[in-house]
């Protein structure tokens, strides 16, 4: 039967509470106590499956993130309709320092990086050496997915300043936890160092959790991302060759799955009873479980498929507003696709051509690959500037847009990439309480 993280962790908290004396003297549920938390290795088991419920959580990869990736980017491929005015700021380029849904991103990537890193401060108490092994493999993975991405979203637009960098489980929080902020280069080295002591660790399978081609795959982005293309290369290349995973039969196979599909490397996963779509929220009509179509794609993309690509009808029409939607999400328990094996085709394809390299396949080789399962018309030669548009064709509403913007030096709609307005700000509330921390530029002091 299929686990989920969600029951697993209210299982968790039912174990470490069920020790507690049924008297007044009760501990609340939001002050579990550090002795009996952090007690044994199956307590330490636990939290690591609370670090997976809370960074699926919608504030993160449940779907705000990827969301706020693509409104982020959105020049004229799709367009914010929706009441909410945070998403909106984000759309308009213009967000203000209490925008909710930020800080809310924010705040529960520090949540998860705590988790994770009491689960590696403490694994020492998990008996089993394998065991111990894939939990600190695991809990590195997490906190390297959470460090990237806020990292991406909230670094300086100069690039120098990052996020904090916080490698040691807190327990008490009276004490003064006022943190600088980092460079950006010192979160993204730290995140490499994660991904490759994940990979050594984990293993090559790990049912619906992170294993080492999670791991590999991940570090095959960021390696992208930091413009180190022959590791970007190499990495992507071991998890398409050697990960056992393969391109569903079809584009619409790729998605709104309740299990997760041959493709994915990596999915957070969802039931009825458990777990976070948010994506389905914004992006479908309300047949579907959505709000109708907050986002709703533009003529202009449409125009970028070929007559024959099946991506190009992979869209529908809101009965409630009458715009174009995405199908890709139309399942609200579907699970949450994270790191997809099309991406790795496609970041060994533009690593390999930025280099001059062929590691695995060609350039052109690879982004036939994905046209090819699409039934799109072959290319007969390949340029970076093919590429990025096949990232956009084939990636496009999974969170990508704005970092493929901003790591190729690209305007987006007209805002230069190192335009303060391209950088998150820090959140009001997190300014309010480290005064350790640099605002960004353009969003006062």
């Amino acid at each position: 039967m299929k686990k989920v993280y969600n029951l697993l962790w209210v299982g968790a908290l039912a174990f470490i509470l069920g020790g507690c004396d049924e008297k007044l003297d009760i501990e609340p549920r939001q002050s579990i106590s550090t002795d009996i938390a952090l007690s044994s290795g199956e307590n330490i088991k636990n939290i690591l499956i609370g670090t997976y419920e809370e960074t699926s959580q919608s504030a993160s990869y449940g779907g705000f993130l990827q969301m706020m990736a693509d409104l982020y980017g959105f020049e004229d491929q799709a367009t914010w309709g929706g009441t909410f005015q945070q998403p909106r700021q984000i759309f308009n380029k213009a967000i203000f320092v209490d925008n909710s849904f930020v800080s809310a991103l924010w705040l529960n990537a520090y949540e998860s990086i705590n988790q994770a890193n009491l689960v590696i401060d403490y694994a020492d108490i998990i008996e089993d050496e394998t065991e111990r092994n894939t939990a600190v493999g695991e809990a590195y993975f997490l906190r390297a997915l959470n460090y990237f991405d806020i990292n991406r979203f909230f670094t300086s637009p100069d690039g120098s300043l990052g996020v904090p960098l916080s490698l040691e489980g807190i327990t008490d929080y009276s004490q003064n936890l006022e943190i600088p902020r980092a460079s950006s280069d010192a979160v993204y080295q730290q995140v490499i160092s994660d991904l490759e002591n994940a990979y050594e660790l984990l293993p090559e399978s790990n049912s619906f959790f992170a294993d080492k081609y999670a791991a590999q795959a991940l570090l095959a982005r960021v390696q992208l991302h930091v413009g180190n293309y022959p590791a970007a290369a190499e990495a992507a290349n071991d998890v398409i060759e050697n990960s056992g995973h393969s391109l569903t039969g079809t584009y619409a196979d790729a998605f709104n799955n309740d299990v997760d599909s041959s493709e994915d490397i990596f999915a957070f996963q969802v039931t009825s009873q458990g777990g976070d779509n948010e994506l389905v929220v914004h992006y479908a009509d309300q047949r579907f479980g959505g709000r109708g179509g907050d986002i709703t794609v533009n003529p202009e993309y449409l125009a970028l498929f070929g007559d024959t690509d099946d991506r190009g009808s992979f869209f529908y029409i809101s009965a409630q507003n009458g715009g174009t939607l995405t199908e890709k999400y139309t399942n609200q328990f579907a699970n949450v696709s994270i790191l997809r094996l099309a991406e790795m085709y496609l970041i060994r394809a533009e690593a390999n051509l930025r280099e001059g390299s062929a590691i695995g396949a060609t350039p052109l080789e690879d982004v036939n690959t994905v046209r090819a399962r699409s039934n799109a018309e072959l290319l007969s030669d390949v340029t970076v500037d093919d590429i990025l548009l096949e990232r956009e064709l084939e990636l496009m509403f999974e969170g990508h847009l704005i970092f493929d913007y901003t790591r190729t030096g690209r305007a987006v709609d007209g805002i230069p990439a190192d335009s303060d307005r391209l950088s998150f700000p820090i959140p009001l509330r997190e300014m309010d309480v480290n005064s350790e921390l640099v605002q960004n530029p353009g969003y006062g002091s």
